[in-house]
């Protein structure tokens, strides 16, 4: 029995992240099935997975298993593979990840035409080694085709020679990652591999025609030199993203110890490579690139009419075509290469500028979500009431007790009283308990879907919190009708104490899953759905510039009523009209008209810290740990890292969000997006596979829709 377990990305694992765990089962033995279980391991309490899987004899299996990131640094997994009768046939167990990096540092996966491809990235100035950016070589064999699984990686280079070896769905699971905002970087070895892989000929911005010899190519090191191109984070005091700022020409950066005014970042302007040197080995060998003719995107560098890099926007996500091989001379050999990689992936420049940068951390965004959707059933008893039962309970068993026993003169009976004492305080406890938390079974959920696009057609990749109330200890069932799902208990976040305490199995079936979950007595426990699914196109949003504004047009073709919807777009957040069902309007919206995205999110997410606290907290008021405007919360936390950068937050104050949650960098590298609420609704049917006494639904349509800027002289 041959038992191999492929970690992450090349064994690189991102905090707060799905990632795959892509296991190879060669069995040379009997037919039998079995069963594959993976486990956390030291300090790593996640809910236990199980995959059945046919092994007949003289047949390799691959398959693939979704896993969250709920640890950082000292998280393990155990795999094992059990037989029909319950036998250990294999196992790997105290499986630790090669590295671990730290929430939104950049990720480039490399499917590299020969091993000698890896890329390697520049390192940064900080010495966290979880900071660094990390380049992971992956191979098309056990390349993941569930779109969820990808999302860990910001960024994927694809060498063309390696097109032809993906599959049809590993091929349809990187074009879903791809127009979900992932950055896709393709590099050009010949022609006739673009032409021979249809989906990728479609893909690209251009018709390539020729292979041509470019003898002089030193636009390569002055775009790398320049202070062009966006940065995927700026940094303010307490190392708080910020908006992307512009001053001549460039992102503004600011460092962390510097001390803003309360509105104003100190900017500075320092471009980290612009004194780069050159290589004159590179400059003087003459490079192959290929060329043709462009027919949408913008060329980024070009050697006098030779262009070499083309960018386009796909969906939400951007392809960037290096028209010549990275891995073949002299581009290989190039000293500055690791630097081109870096600012191609977009690594945050400020890192290359300062090492007095911390990790990213916080409270988790769903912590937030739990507290909007907590059933509103269970009170809680407030400390000053707590102390009065205390108190009198030691004035009964103290004083009071010695005081009438010494009257009728019998202190021999204490031995008597005090037990009753201790039994009647046990019972009224439990009746309080009782009468604070006992009510029915209940089920809310919230559904996050973005709308993709995708001709006449969308794809919804969705998130669903669900939060179930029990009045008993009761095991419920939870099944996913999605393609592609999975379902993960409640991410902690840095600042919380401990993991979460959810318990749950986890079926994998195909790429979708069923689980059964436990839940205690008189409590609410949280569970999130990742899925992915094709549908009509539930939002239509255009957005056209119209004088110092936009004209959006929104056509709702689902049957309930939009509201609340929100329009955000260079910084600033403006309300729209309700529409009605399978209704349309169009809004005309002024540049400057609305709430500026900040100070939207700073209101509607002040309490999200002291909600979240209070709802961990036994004891309290009734109304602590509770959101009650559920469409402006949403919408908050769709932008919630705003909070990190407004009015001098200090670190505890921060939260953390899985990747695709924040739209902030979206808006930021030129999105339009439209936001609407749809109460008492859901797109998908429902994973609760019970009846609960209590049901609520809503769900958050987003909608991002590029604009395009004129293009820039090359």
């Amino acid at each position: 029995m041959q038992f191999d377990v492929f970690l992450g990305y090349d064994g690189i694992v991102p905090e707060a992240s799905w990632f795959p765990i892509v296991i190879e089962v060669d069995n040379d033995g009997p037919t039998f099935t079995g069963l594959v279980e993976i486990t956390g391991g030291n300090l790593n309490e996640s809910q236990p997975v199980r995959l059945a899987v046919e092994l007949p004899s003289g047949t390799l299996k691959r398959l693939t298993i979704p896993l969250f990131a709920t640890t950082f640094g000292m998280g393990t997994w155990d795999v094992r593979l059990f037989d029909d009768r319950g036998k250990v046939r294999a196992e790997q167990t105290g499986l630790r990840p090669r590295r671990q990096t730290a929430m939104d540092v950049p990720l480039l996966g490399a499917l590299s035409r020969s091993s000698s491809g890896t890329l390697a990235l520049r390192q940064v100035l900080p010495q966290d080694s979880e900071l660094q950016p990390e380049s992971a070589r992956l191979l098309p064999a056990i390349f993941p085709d569930n779109p969820l699984v990808l999302e860990g990686m910001s960024s994927l280079y694809l060498n063309s020679a390696k097109a032809a070896d993906l599959s049809v769905t590993q091929i349809k699971a990187l074009l879903a990652w791809l127009h979900a905002g992932g950055h896709l970087i393709v590099g050009v070895e010949q022609i006739s591999e673009i032409t021979a892989a249809p989906w990728l000929a479609d893909l690209f911005p251009c018709t390539l025609k020729d292979m041509r010899e470019v003898p002089r190519h030193t636009e390569l090191q002055d775009w790398l030199t320049s202070a062009s191109g966006f940065t995927n984070l700026v940094y303010l005091p307490n190392n708080g993203p910020a908006p992307l700022r512009r001053r001549n020409g460039m992102t503004g950066q600011s460092f962390p110890g510097m001390r803003p005014g309360p509105s104003e970042p100190v900017v500075i302007d320092k471009n980290p490579f612009g004194s780069l040197p050159e290589d004159i080995a590179f400059e003087t060998n003459a490079l192959q690139a290929a060329v043709g003719s462009l027919r949408d995107g913008r060329v980024v560098v070009a050697a006098e009419e030779t262009p070499l890099i083309l960018t386009a926007r796909r969906g939400r996500g951007e392809l960037s075509v290096l028209l010549f091989s990275p891995e073949r001379e002299p581009f290989r050999s190039w000293k500055n290469q690791p630097t081109f990689w870096a600012k191609l992936i977009e690594v945050p420049s400020l890192w290359y500028a300062t090492k007095e940068i911390n990790k990213p951390g916080g409270w988790s965004s769903d912590a937030v979500f739990g507290a909007m959707i907590d059933t509103r059933q269970v009170h809680k008893l407030p400390v000053e009431w707590l102390l009065v039962l205390l108190i009198v309970y030691l004035v009964v068993i103290g004083p009071l007790d010695q005081m009438w026993l010494k009257r009728i003169g019998r202190p021999m009976l204490t031995w008597i009283t005090f037990p009753c004492y201790v039994v009647l305080f046990s019972l009224l406890i439990y009746f309080i308990g009782y009468k604070l938390r006992a009510g029915e079974s209940e089920w809310n959920e919230v559904n996050v879907v973005d709308v993709l696009p995708h001709g006449d057609s969308a794809e919804l990749r969705g998130r669903t919190y669900a939060s179930i109330y029990s009045p008993v200890n009761q095991k419920y069932l939870l099944e996913s009708q999605q393609p592609y799902a999975t379902l993960r208990g409640e991410f902690a976040g840095t600042w919380n104490a401990g993991q979460s305490s959810e318990r749950a199995t986890v079926w994998q079936i195909g790429d979708s899953f069923r689980a059964e979950i436990f839940v205690p007595v008189w409590t609410s426990q949280l569970f999130v759905s990742d899925w992915w699914q094709p549908a009509d196109v539930p939002l239509a949003v255009s957005v056209a510039p119209q004088g110092e504004g936009w004209r959006v047009t929104v056509e709702n073709h689902t049957d309930r009523k939009l509201t609340n919807m929100k329009f955000v777009r260079d910084g600033f957040v403006a309300d729209l009209d309700e529409i009605p069902v399978q209704g349309s309007k169009t809004f005309n919206v002024a540049k400057d008209q609305g709430t500026p995205l900040p100070d939207f999110v700073r209101q509607r997410g002040k309490g999200f810290q002291e909600a979240v606290q209070a709802r961990s907290s036994t004891f309290g008021a009734s109304h602590g740990g509770h959101l009650d405007d559920l469409p402006n919360c949403t919408t908050a936390v769709s932008f919630i890292s705003q909070l990190g950068h407004v009015d001098n937050q200090q670190a505890y104050e921060k939260f953390m969000a899985p990747p695709g949650l924040d739209l902030s960098s979206v808006v930021e590298h030129g999105y339009a997006v439209v936001l609407a609420w749809a109460g008492d609704y859901s797109p998908v049917k429902s994973m609760c596979q019970f009846s609960p006494r209590r049901n609520h639904r809503d769900t958050l349509w987003r909608v991002a829709v590029p604009i395009m800027s004129p293009k820039p002289k090359v």
